[in-house]
């Protein structure tokens, strides 16, 4: 941490902000665009409500709703204010919002009027304020003068600023290093929901290694905001990093489907791609992985020489449907699978896979794509330290532990849950196995937490299973379970694909289970899959896409 040097976060967006004044800041994609002043403009009017209705600095401020314009300016104006940011992800269920709102001890709540439908103020007794986010209207308020505050919003802001509102108008609240920005919580795959207190520091030091990485991105440059914008990947790479420099954010305010991003690609041509393995892995298979298998292509991808020619052919289709502007795909989040990374290896699509968590807001390690290794994650990231905790960190895997300013604080509330985050030495423990090479790049095993024990003590990573289920075609996405000591896989199927191809729903279960044995052929002995059973719809899920593993554990 010896080199990092912390610069005010609200700072560099008041300056951001000043310096792109008329430029487009925020568009809901087919909707509307907000430029830079425009924002701005918001943000202030939203800062006279907070002090009229005595909201102090370091209070907390919930945010709960779909990826959209205002919901960029509610957690900027939060932010700049020197208020606490709690961004809750909208698809929670209404217990899990009211538990969080009061955990946190929110005093303002914005919402989408679809959340609020499903939501009981009196199971929110804290909150001095609801707030509808499309529109900001009240849609709750303790006493009158909020009530007045929001009636009278334009003729407060007019009486603070009676000519004009300027660049040199704004000044926003300045941060420093270890003050608590944000409390993100995250439900986890193996637990219930923490909140991970996020620092300035922490903020600063990945726009600082944004910045370092993607010299290119400019304020001319356009990035597609498609993850979601409560989980810190989302939040820190496809909004808050871009408003730091400033690029033009496009908000994919529907669920993110293939047609949907390719559509939003074609028109928008990002100079940036932010996903998580599983979208970019639906694009896959439903842009390539049919043509690559029709029309004899998979046997001429065999033929030296003509291979190299279909391969640049099927490398030039792909880039074009990414919208052709692209520096590089960066994918985190969870596991890519290896068989769609070969496949991007050889064809020399500019992807990467990067590694991090929410407790590092989100950056630990990363390599661009004309300096990554097959399979690896990356190396440490700028200002960050990782290590293996092994004998030998090259050749037997251990627990990957991290240190440097990316480092969260803890967890709000919960001190015993902080104490197990660290080291005796002040390592935050990832809870993640891995090895690293001689040269630093890392590669992740899996799960410590996920690991399951085989019948002779053999390590057991189930994602590793779950790449060989997921790699073929009518499989959305699987979970291997330890199952009475043995493993079985949930999967999870394309019945819609299903149907489109003449399979039914037992046709289409009839032919994934006679895949059993050619997975298990790709599966070592002490890790073969005994049975499978079929999920109705798809598996509940974290802000970050992964699989809410611990809901789908049975006894041993």
């Amino acid at each position: 941490m010896s080199d990092f040097k912390f610069q005010s976060v609200n700072k560099q967006l008041e300056e951001s902000f000043r310096k792109n004044w008329e430029r487009p800041a925020l568009s809901n994609y087919q909707g509307i665009t907000l430029s830079y002043k425009d924002v701005a403009r918001r943000i202030e009017k939203l800062h006279i409500a907070f002090e009229r209705c005595f909201l102090h600095k370091g209070d907390k401020v919930a945010i709960c709703a779909r990826n959209q314009v205002n919901w960029g300016v509610s957690f900027l104006a939060t932010m700049t204010y020197g208020a606490v940011c709690v961004p809750i992800l909208h698809e929670f269920k209404s217990g899990n919002i009211h538990y969080l709102v009061n955990h946190s001890g929110s005093k303002v709540l914005f919402v989408d009027d679809v959340i609020w439908e499903g939501l009981n103020i009196d199971e929110m007794p804290e909150l001095y304020a609801v707030v509808q986010i499309n529109t900001f209207k009240l849609l709750y308020a303790r006493n009158e003068r909020i009530v007045e505050s929001r009636e009278h919003m334009n003729e407060y802001f007019g009486k603070r600023h009676p000519n004009s509102f300027e660049p040199e108008n704004i000044c926003y609240y300045k941060d420093s290093a270890n003050e608590l920005a944000l409390i993100n919580y995250t439900s986890g795959t193996s637990g219930f929901s923490k909140g991970v207190m996020i620092p300035y520091r922490a903020l600063c030091s990945n726009i600082q290694f944004a910045k370092h990485v993607l010299p290119e991105l400019n304020d001319r440059s356009n990035v597609v905001s498609m993850l979601p914008s409560a989980h810190m990947y989302g939040m820190m790479f496809e909004f808050l990093f871009e408003m730091s420099i400033g690029m033009h954010v496009h908000f994919l305010t529907r669920t993110p489907s293939p047609k949907i991003i390719m559509q939003a690609f074609e028109e928008i041509k990002p100079n940036i791609i932010i996903a998580v393995p599983l979208i970019i892995e639906k694009v896959y298979k439903s842009k390539i992985q049919k043509m690559v298998e029709k029309g004899g292509l998979k046997t001429l991808l065999k033929v030296p020489v003509i291979d190299k020619v279909i391969q640049k052919k099927i490398r030039t289709e792909l880039v074009n449907a990414f919208g052709n502007q692209f520096i590089e795909v960066i994918m985190g989040g969870a596991a890519f699978n290896k068989d769609i990374e070969n496949f991007f290896w050889k064809i020399g699509f500019p992807y990467t896979v990067g590694y991090g968590m929410t407790e590092c807001a989100p950056i630990i390690t990363y390599a661009r794509f004309d300096d990554k290794r097959l399979y690896s994650c990356g190396k440490a990231a700028l200002n960050m330290q990782i290590r293996i905790d092994s004998e030998d960190p090259q050749r037997i895997e251990g627990e990957i532990q991290v240190s440097g300013p990316n480092v969260a604080l803890g967890y709000f509330k919960n001190p015993q849950a902080t104490a197990d985050l660290f080291t005796e030495d002040g390592w935050l423990r990832t809870g993640d196995m891995g090895i690293i090479d001689a040269d630093g790049y890392l590669y992740i095993r899996g799960r410590s937490k996920c690991m399951i024990l085989g019948p002779n003590g053999q390590n057991i990573y189930p994602e590793e299973i779950e790449a060989v289920f997921n790699a073929e075609a009518y499989i959305v996405d699987s979970l291997v379970i330890e199952d009475n000591s043995g493993l079985t896989a949930l999967i999870y199927p394309d019945y819609h694909q299903g149907e489109l191809d003449g399979l039914d729903r037992p046709a289409l279960e009839k032919a994934i289970t006679e895949l059993l044995p050619t997975i298990n052929k790709e599966i070592p002995n002490y890790a073969q899959v005994r049975k499978i059973e079929f999920m109705p719809e798809d598996f509940e899920r974290t802000p970050k896409r992964s699989i809410k593993r611990y809901l789908y554990q049975r006894s041993k």
